[in-house]
């Protein structure tokens, strides 16, 4: 069974058999229930919705789905195409329409496409709203329009400038002192839209692009997910041009990973990081990124006399943080990058603006950049109990055995020793808890989470 139903969205297999895979029939009747989610909770008669895919080769299949599925429902329809997530994302509110829907799996395998669903923010659903469609697509209470009510259908081609023309006009991004350097870039979009757009960025920031799966036909040369046991060709090839530093990015866009002159890769976690140093050192303020994420954007913000708070995992719980805390920028460990100034969105080609605004500034190498953060390592486990053992039980015996250190249940129980930490969440499929740890090596971190893995034992 690969169909996943979730508050944001949905996400699945392409073929099979319907309610087990991502299957037509599942397209129309989850791409039915947001549309009539939204037109029972708007004031109006006419809809719009933005819709824009990534490149992988389901791609044009779901869109035409979605696409007349909507128009059948009565609501209008801008289809940008070929996109990324983060400039849907910019669109909606662009265009003034109701919502969106992205078409991705974001860094899931070719066989897998999803929905995800907008706001007229541009901002993803909450849970509340999530909960709502998701209760409509089981009832399958929909309502069509007759043949003078349909949807009207039309096509735009010019978001990714616009995307790109408010990157360049934003006040922290300093396209002149990015050009003098004159960078050579070498680009892992795999094979997806990033190879579009984040070149298109480049260009106009004055710098060379050499381009390894820019193509954007969905056949995805390697894992897509920007990890470094995925990425040994742009490590290679980086110090084969002699090239300034790599770019990677996930199908839709939304994550940034970077590779540094030597064919290093300079760490997921630390994308975010060298983001938050650069606009914290300009304006203290409140940065923001989950509790799996690294210590070290902490000790970044303490450096800038600026605060920290980590929110629940996921994208939504960091976004809601950023706004109760007017963050100045905010993320998550795996390079997502959210800068409020442009959007409340995962964002790779604004984190490549600031990123390089920031090295061109400092005149520094990007091995020398990292070489000024503390270095942490994760490790991650997961222990896997009987049915018959109650979790959440469990992971309160833990915050009591603990209590005396910096404890958080936000999300879970993370425990924030002096020099490390661990994070347990429970799994929402399965009996298991899974263990995040950090610590100043990987012999400690995983030490650490073996350590856990024992306590909790000794408590069942």
């Amino acid at each position: 069974m690969s169909l996943i139903k979730s508050i944001s969205g949905i996400r699945g297999t392409i073929g099979g058999k319907v309610n087990d895979n991502l299957t037509p029939l599942d397209v129309v009747k989850f791409a039915s229930a947001f549309g009539t989610w939204l037109q029972n909770n708007k004031n109006k008669k006419d809809l719009t919705l933005v819709i824009g895919r990534d490149a992988r080769i389901s791609g044009l299949m779901v869109n035409s789905l979605v696409t007349a599925t909507l128009q059948g429902l009565g609501i209008n329809v801008v289809d940008l195409g070929l996109s990324t997530t983060p400039t849907v994302e910019i669109m909606v509110p662009e265009l003034n329409a109701d919502g969106g829907i992205i078409l991705t799996a974001s860094h899931n395998p070719k066989q897998w496409n999803a929905l995800k669903l907008l706001n007229e923010k541009g901002e993803f659903i909450n849970g509340e709203n999530g909960a709502e469609v998701l209760a409509l697509a089981e009832n399958e209470d929909f309502n069509y329009a007759e043949v003078d009510d349909l949807g009207k259908y039309e096509t735009r081609d010019d978001a990714f400038d616009i995307h790109i023309q408010q990157i360049l006009d934003l006040p922290m991004v300093d396209a002149e002192a990015i050009k003098a350097k004159k960078y050579k870039i070498v680009l892992d979009a795999v094979n997806s839209t990033g190879g579009i757009a984040i070149p298109m960025l480049l260009d106009k920031l004055g710098c060379e692009t050499v381009k390894l799966y820019c193509e954007p036909n969905g056949q995805f040369p390697h894992n897509p997910e920007p990890l470094k046991e995925h990425l040994g060709d742009i490590c290679e090839l980086v110090v084969k041009e002699k090239a300034d530093f790599g770019v990677v990015v996930d199908p839709d866009v939304d994550r940034l990973a970077l590779v540094d002159e030597n064919g290093e890769m300079f760490g997921e976690e630390y994308t975010l990081v060298a983001v938050a140093d650069y606009l914290l050192k300009n304006k203290n303020g409140v940065a923001i990124s989950n509790l799996s994420s690294s210590r070290a954007l902490r000790d970044v913000a303490k450096t800038h006399n600026s605060e920290y708070f980590a929110s629940a995992v996921g994208e939504v719980n960091v976004v809601n943080l950023m706004k109760e805390k007017n963050a100045v920028i905010g993320g998550e460990g795996n390079g997502g990058i959210i800068y409020p100034e442009l959007h409340y969105g995962r964002d790779s080609l604004v984190g490549v603006a600031l990123f390089l605004t920031h090295l061109a500034k400092e005149n520094k190498t990007v091995s020398e950049l990292r070489a000024g953060y503390p270095s942490y390592f994760m490790g991650k486990k997961k222990i896997e109990l009987t049915p018959d053992i109650n979790v959440d039980d469990l992971l309160t015996k833990m915050e009591k055995e603990y209590q005396n250190e910096e404890v958080s249940t936000v999300d879970g129980v993370k425990i924030d020793f002096e020099n490390n930490w661990v994070h347990l969440r429970k799994s929402n499929t399965e009996p298991i808890i899974r263990i995040y740890t950090e610590a100043f090596s990987q012999e400690e971190a995983d030490k650490l989470g073996d350590d856990m893995i024992a306590k909790i034992r000794s408590l069942i």
